[in-house]
């Protein structure tokens, strides 16, 4: 009945949005925190003594829907150990052209090996600079942690390590030293 006034109502949204301040964001001079689960840059975590926990199993690669995500697993020796399970990710790849950041390879990894960072800024001018390969990715080592690869030091065998992680005590935030569990004797 009253069609005649819906553009003065649309001109009246209009109007009351030029009145407004203007709320001007400062980047990249003043950062904004982001929030606690956002989704930004991938990194490849380690156990407390220094082995990776990235089996190889492509299953990040598999759940990522822009296909992003090359890994090629190879095989554990007992003279060059990098991960405790049978294999570990020779190549790890994540291509920054394609990823959608959406976290469904977060999802996918069995031993939480892969995990997502606060930063964002992931821009350049380089194409080729936007392929992030396994040693860009891997968290570096801390105190008390060995470079790989070395013998297994938390436990006998590959399940030791997945119950350690179980019970909290490998610390996700890697902020304990690894000495509680004997990775330091």
């Amino acid at each position: 009945m009253f069609d005649f006034l819906n553009p003065i109502k649309g001109f009246g949204v209009t109007f009351r949005q030029m009145l407004k301040k203007v709320d001007t964001v400062y980047y990249p001079e003043e950062k904004r925190p982001t929030a606690p689960r956002f989704h930004g840059r991938h990194q490849l975590n380690r156990w407390p003594d220094g082995l990776e926990k990235c089996i190889g199993c492509e299953l990040c690669a598999w759940a990522c829907p822009a296909d992003a995500i090359f890994v090629e697993g190879a095989d554990n020796t007992d003279d060059e150990r990098y991960s405790p399970g049978e294999r570990y990710g020779r190549v790890y790849q994540i291509n920054y052209l394609r990823c959608i950041l959406c976290g469904l390879c977060v999802e996918a990894c069995p031993t939480r090996a892969l995990t997502m960072t606060n930063e964002y800024e992931l821009a350049d001018d380089s194409r080729e600079s936007l392929i992030w390969t396994k040693e860009q990715l891997v968290v570096p080592l801390l105190p008390g942690m060995e470079a790989p690869p070395h013998p297994m030091r938390l436990g006998e065998t590959e399940v030791d390590y997945y119950q350690l992680g179980a019970s909290g005590v490998a610390g996700a935030d890697h902020g304990d030293d690894g000495d509680q569990d004997g990775a330091g004797q």
